[in-house]
């Protein structure tokens, strides 16, 4: 499976998407706060779930170093809103039905399962900068643990 070209040190794309509630979000707007931008493949599944729940259950802890986490996946709002529903998430998440943002972050690749061969997002998270910069990529990740991963990486970039 591909990764993403991008990496750390690199400005991170613009995103302007919507929530579950139709509010657009904009990568421009959070400057100023830490963003643990992660990219998923589907609402409801296993995988995203797991990752989805250990990023809430540290929301607070994500909150107390400047930091916002922010879920992006090709599911509508209304699937977004289900899910956000059922797992009792208490993250953001951010509708790219048309892939456009993905493929600007470079996570939207062919993938292959069963002998067939798809278009999807490659699961991946980008720890980006108050400043707008990429400050570190995880590509290909594992969803158990990473959120922890992810809140200890930036702990240490910031010095704690």
């Amino acid at each position: 499976m591909a990764k993403t070209s991008l990496s750390a040190g690199e400005k991170a794309p613009q995103l302007s998407l919507p929530d579950p509630e139709g509010n657009e979000i904009s990568l421009e707007e959070l400057k100023g706060k830490w963003v643990a931008l992660y990219f998923y493949p589907k609402d409801n599944t296993s995988g995203c779930s797991i990752e989805a729940m250990e990023f809430t259950k540290l929301k607070d802890d994500f909150e107390k170093e400047n930091a916002l986490v922010i879920g992006v996946s090709k599911d509508s709002q209304a699937s977004h809103k289900k899910f956000i529903d059922k797992k009792e998430l208490g993250i953001t998440l951010l509708s790219d039905e048309d892939t456009e943002v993905q493929q600007s972050y470079d996570v939207w690749h062919l993938k292959k399962m069963a002998g067939r061969e798809y278009m999807g997002t490659v699961r991946t998270t980008f720890l980006i900068d108050p400043e707008g910069n990429i400050a570190k990529v995880w590509d290909k990740v594992k969803a158990k643990g990473h959120a922890m991963d992810v809140l200890d990486e930036l702990k240490k970039i910031k010095g704690e």
